[in-house]
């Protein structure tokens, strides 16, 4: 599965399975960025607001300086809602700190803008403690600032993050480039059915994050996942990081244990009847309004994701 890609609206290939270094412990990231790519994982997902960029690129360099060839890794970024209005700033921060010329992809990272004059460069608050944020700012203004960024060369691909379709709606209207991909939380227990609809009608790629749901969480014993486990002989995280490929979507697994780096690349092909027991369980969850996300910042937004309105 590690050479296994989907092709973008641009004509670039994707990787099917990338390294995420979200929440990934200091000290770690660059081991875990170096052992991924020299294990065979084609892409590395990153971000200015993870903090670790700088670790990020030094596993890049590690690895390129190994015989990894750049123009074989699919690196991405994010940029952060305090620099949703100064968009060239953000990428050209997160391209020093991964030491590099270009990103294969730049998203923005939330619909929102928190205030970039604010006590802190990623998280700036109230005096009452809540999310500073600009109520005002138009998303579709950020996007026109990632169209703008495009031209330049530095960002080969651009897309969002985050995105419900409700926010798609409001943005696909005014975009001259339509988006390439939207990162959304995705799994069985939030299948997203609505966002992923609409990508695939409008050829936008879906990257999937956090796809085994949580640490610990009810997934790994789900009767249907742990029985299709049992049926392939693999563990349950197999099955959860598998279920994304035949819905064309990229899938990002994330861990710092070398064990784990390597095990994650070992996807099954689920056949129909597994597609449908998974189907099955997602279509239970929503009827009985139990479908579980667990990503969402208290940035005190309705973004339009019909679990959260």
């Amino acid at each position: 599965m590690a050479d296994k890609t989907f092709q973008l609206n641009t004509g670039q290939s994707i990787p099917a399975i990338g390294l995420g270094t979200w929440q990934s412990p200091a000290g770690a990231v660059k081991a875990a960025v170096s052992l991924a790519l020299q294990s065979g994982y084609k892409l590395i997902d990153a971000a200015y607001c993870y903090g670790n960029e700088d670790e990020v690129g030094a596993g890049l360099a590690e690895a390129f300086a190994a015989g990894v060839k750049r123009e074989d890794i699919f690196v991405v970024t994010k940029v952060w809602a305090t620099y949703t209005t100064r968009v060239q700033l953000g990428l050209e921060k997160s391209l020093k700190s991964l030491g590099l010329d270009y990103v294969d992809l730049l998203l923005v990272h939330w619909p929102l803008l928190m205030n970039p004059e604010g006590n802190d460069d990623k998280f700036p608050k109230l005096p009452d403690g809540s999310r500073d944020i600009i109520h005002s700012h138009n998303h579709v203004d950020t996007w026109k600032q990632m169209e703008e960024v495009l031209k330049t060369g530095k960002a080969k691909a651009i897309g969002v993050s985050n995105y419900s379709k409700r926010y798609l709606e409001q943005l696909l209207p005014h975009a001259t480039v339509v988006p390439a991909v939207n990162q959304i939380e995705n799994h069985p227990a939030l299948p997203q059915q609505e966002i992923v609809d609409l990508c695939n009608e409008k050829g936008i790629h879906i990257m999937a994050y956090s796809p085994l749901g949580s640490t610990g969480g009810p997934l790994f014993t789900a009767e249907p996942i742990v029985k299709i486990a049992e049926k392939h002989g693999v563990k349950p995280s197999a099955v959860l990081l598998s279920y994304h490929i035949p819905r064309g979507s990229t899938v990002l697994a994330k861990s710092v244990t070398p064990e784990r780096i390597k095990e994650n690349l070992n996807l099954v092909d689920l056949d129909e009847e597994d597609q449908k027991l998974l189907r099955e369980y997602s279509d239970k969850l929503a009827a009985e309004k139990k479908l579980q996300r667990f990503v969402y910042p208290p940035f005190g937004v309705d973004f339009g994701f019909p679990d959260k309105s």
